[in-house]
């Protein structure tokens, strides 16, 4: 038995255990300090978009900001509300926070490295279906949105993990057609595979299909310009109102880890994973060693930043815009493009496809998706246009027993105005009742 980590130490832990807690750990911290650093990053971002200062006191640029305020999150009175079922309470963050950490276990963010004289991949597990792996882990955090909105025992919090579960489940449809096009082009669910099938050329290349899933991604993740579930002028907070302290801190850590799942797992489908971008490619060690984990943190950084320029710059949708848009426009494209694709592939391996061939099958693609994109926009504003105005009742100022503005669509009634001849009799008489006081004092 090799006991070469723990020396003169009796021990009979292999190797591999310690290396594979040792990643687990590593993998852990780095989850957190993104999370801290992601908050200062889209603070001072945003500040930077809006001309504003952002965070400069605690720490060098405020780099310390997001710690002081995890511990102002830790020290705040933690309040529970009476009509709450506390077991479910207390349980939803936790159901929420943990499948956020367990996604990132499939994702390389390397290749193989030396670690205290071993070899070993810079990823802590590689399964054959890593990716279904994270869409099926994923997919339980939803149970705590539902979970916390529920067991509040409040009206807002329900609408809004009502809202956040229906669009979650939504997106994930699409999400999960978008990654049926790279199994087909890589040969495999395998997350270090797909690393490995773009070794030439990476899969961006698939448009349709990296444009679904980051369009997808946001949504998932309730990132503005898609934060149905928390918008505040109608929700309060959304599904986490009623909590606080910890509690509330592990939803946010929960919604910052899922950020960086969703942008690992592009970079990892889409953008070569590990692999350095070109010039960089050019060097023969860039793919070699610990650098790739230096081009895999900076794909990461400009994902990030692209979320925080969607917040700092689109407004947020109206909620059945964004659900139409999801189940009327992504899976359908998604499901044609998917098609176009297998049709494609299995040409492309039959060798049916080259030459002029493959260019009329090309422009007849893009001709196909553009008519199909051109009638859904034509039916949607012929939808519109059709739509009878609804009908609004009429105002009633005492609705209810008490004064009420009016509603939109609603008008108040017009004031009568009196007339010159009401106003002089009402002056006349006004000024008559002070003469007739003064002569008669008694």
């Amino acid at each position: 038995m090799d006991h070469w980590f723990l020396g003169s130490f009796d021990t009979h832990i292999p190797w591999w255990f310690i290396l594979v807690a040792i990643k687990a750990v590593a993998a852990f911290a780095i989850l957190v300090v993104l999370t801290l650093f992601n908050i200062w990053y889209e603070r001072r971002v945003v500040s930077w978009m809006q001309m504003r200062v952002g965070p400069n006191r605690v720490g060098p640029q405020g780099l310390l900001q997001s710690l002081a305020d995890g511990v102002k999150l830790a020290l705040k009175e933690d309040i529970v509300p009476a009509n709450a079922d506390k077991a479910v309470f207390w349980l939803a963050p936790v159901v929420s926070a943990i499948p956020a950490f367990l996604a990132i276990a499939v994702v390389p963010w390397g290749p193989e490295v030396s670690i205290f004289h071993h070899w070993t991949t810079l990823q802590l597990v590689d399964l054959p279906i890593g990716v279904l792996y994270v869409l099926a882990v994923s997919s339980i955090g939803i149970y705590g949105v539902v979970l916390a909105g529920w067991s509040s025992g409040s009206t807002y919090p329900l609408l809004g993990a009502l809202r956040s579960s229906a669009q979650m489940i939504s997106y994930e449809v699409a999400m999960g057609l978008s990654f049926a096009g790279v199994f087909l082009y890589a040969g495999t669910m395998s997350t270090s595979g797909i690393v490995g099938a773009q070794q030439s050329r990476w899969f961006i290349y698939l448009v349709p299909s990296a444009a679904i899933y980051i369009i997808s991604m946001v949504g998932e993740t309730n990132r503005a310009p898609f934060d149905l579930a928390e918008a505040e002028g109608e929700l309060v907070g959304g599904f986490h109102t009623e909590y606080t302290s910890l509690k509330f801190a592990l939803f946010f850590l929960a919604e910052y880890i899922n950020l960086v799942t969703v942008s690992a797992l592009a970079i990892t489908m889409f953008f070569g994973g590990w692999r350095a971008p070109w010039p960089l490619s050019l060097w023969s060690g860039a793919n070699s060693g610990w650098y790739p984990m230096i081009w895999f943190l900076v794909k990461l950084l400009i994902f990030v930043f692209v979320f925080i320029w969607l917040r700092g710059t689109l407004p947020r949708l109206r909620y059945d815009q964004f659900m139409a848009f999801g189940w009327k426009v992504l899976i359908p494209v998604s499901l044609l493009w998917l098609l176009a694709l297998a049709t494609f592939r299995q040409l492309k391996n039959h060798n049916d496809l080259t030459g002029a061939n493959g260019t009329a099958f090309y422009v007849g693609v893009a001709v196909l998706f553009l008519i199909v994109l051109l009638g859904l926009e034509i039916r949607e504003r012929n939808r519109i246009r059709s739509t009878p105005p609804l009908s609004v009742p009429g105002f009633q100022p005492l609705a209810g027993g008490f004064p009420v503005p009016p509603m939109p669509g609603q008008s108040a009634p017009p004031v009568a105005r009196r007339t010159q001849y009401a106003r002089t009799a009402a002056l006349t008489a006004a000024t008559n009742g002070t003469i007739a006081e003064e002569a008669n004092p008694e």
